[in-house]
């Protein structure tokens, strides 16, 4: 069957297709590092390693970006609290971020753009926006205009915009902004006393947040790309800006040809939240477990499905982290240097051989399956669990020459 994918914007499973023969342009939106990474970055972060390692295992050549969000009202707000240079705590928190991916055995992107590397871009698209009637110059910085292209409003979270459409105008109340719509969002930040700034025409500032993935994707990839991956919690407004700015800047729609979202982690049944005390950093959690439990522990569920992470979802993953590491030792203690050819003539005498291999190759077909049913890992390693179960019962059963030809499949 053909790989198949749960596109957002359109809201169904659709085949997957790429704008060049086998190869995949991926961008997935990275970290604001103004802290440590905690359990919803490693969710994010491995739905999308198990999404890149299946497409490469497909024969597709990907092409995966990643960026750094290294300016942000958060990082300045941590450094103001902190009393640390900006720069300093990026990359202290960068460092860390490689550190946890790594420990979480997460293939490295192979590319990680910084926002601050592309400040000219963003100036360069915003400029085009102005031009093209989509963003107008206010008091505090440089705005796009949603009334500017109304009909796309809505694109990922099916919002209708007649339910937050708004009469005022001027300035909105309560923000002390001169933004002429509640909904309009920041392409440019006007300076304040103390942030870090950049020249620009409409006087020194800062980017917006949204601008930035536009502009980094856009300098990998050009105008159009196959996948734009994230958290569920980025549909809006983030996600929906960057259609805004990509589409108008660009005149292409759609900008992004598959929109992947991965569910949020729950614990024991609540929102993570430094208020509640159940804010679970990455560092903190692989004190206590195997890095690799908790791999098996974020993708054993479907990528969408939220994850509620308990005690005992943890231990379940332990179970069978050993069950898969015991198959594996198995396997290695039993192949030989040279692998032995099935054998023919009697095949009654070789059964359990034969019923061996059958098992290993519908293990198999069923994997790759339910990979291919938009990445369905929770399946995939159900078929896993089952047929080491089976395999177990049947390593007792073969000679010597079968367990060779059964180790070396």
């Amino acid at each position: 069957m053909p790989l198949r994918v749960h596109d957002t914007r359109r809201r169904e499973k659709v085949d997957f297709t790429t704008m060049k023969p086998g190869v995949v342009n991926m961008y997935v939106c990275g970290v604001t590092v103004y802290d440590l990474c905690h359990l919803g970055h490693a969710r994010c972060y491995l739905s999308f390693d198990l999404i890149h390692r299946w497409l490469e295992k497909s024969g597709y050549d990907v092409n995966y970006v990643q960026n750094f969000t290294d300016i942000d009202d958060k990082i300045i707000v941590r450094a103001n609290e902190t009393g640390e240079d900006w720069k300093a705590l990026v990359e202290a928190n960068i460092e860390t971020y490689y550190r946890d991916m790594d420990a979480l055995n997460i293939l490295r992107a192979d590319q990680y753009p910084r926002c601050t590397e592309f400040v000219e871009e963003m100036i360069a698209i915003s400029s085009d926006l102005i031009e093209k009637g989509n963003a107008y110059v206010a008091d505090d910085g440089v705005y796009f205009s949603i009334e500017s292209a109304a009909e796309k409003y809505g694109m990922l979270t099916g919002q209708n915009i007649d339910a937050v459409r708004s009469g005022a105008g001027g300035r909105v109340q309560g923000t002390g902004s001169t933004k002429r719509d509640h909904k309009d969002f920041a392409l440019w930040k006007s300076a304040k006393p103390g942030e870090p700034t950049w020249d620009s025409p409409w006087g020194p500032g800062r980017p917006g947040w949204h601008i930035e993935c536009t502009a980094m994707s856009m300098d990998a990839f050009g105008e159009q790309f196959d996948i734009h991956g994230g958290g569920h919690d980025l549909l809006f407004p983030h996600h929906e800006a960057e259609i805004f700015q990509g589409e108008c800047h660009t005149g292409c729609s759609p900008v992004v040809h598959h929109w992947l979202h991965n569910g949020f982690v729950n614990i024991d049944g609540e929102k993570m939240s430094k208020s509640l005390g159940n804010f679970w950093t990455i560092e903190d959690i692989l004190e206590k477990i195997d890095p690799l439990v908790l791999r098996l522990s974020l993708i054993n569920a479907h990528y969408r499905s939220p994850i509620d992470m308990n005690e005992q979802l943890l231990k379940d993953a332990a179970k069978n982290h050993e069950k898969i590491l015991n198959c594996y030792r198995a396997a290695l203690e039993l192949r030989a240097e040279n692998a032995v050819p099935l054998p023919e003539g009697d095949l009654a005498s070789k059964i359990p051989l034969v019923k061996s291999m059958a098992l290993l190759e519908m293990m198999a077909q069923g994997f790759a399956k339910a990979m291919d049913d938009d990445f369905n890992s929770r399946e995939a390693i159900a078929k896993v669990l089952a047929a080491i179960r089976e395999m177990g019962k049947m390593f007792s059963v073969l000679d010597g020459d079968d367990v060779e030809a059964f180790a070396n499949f």
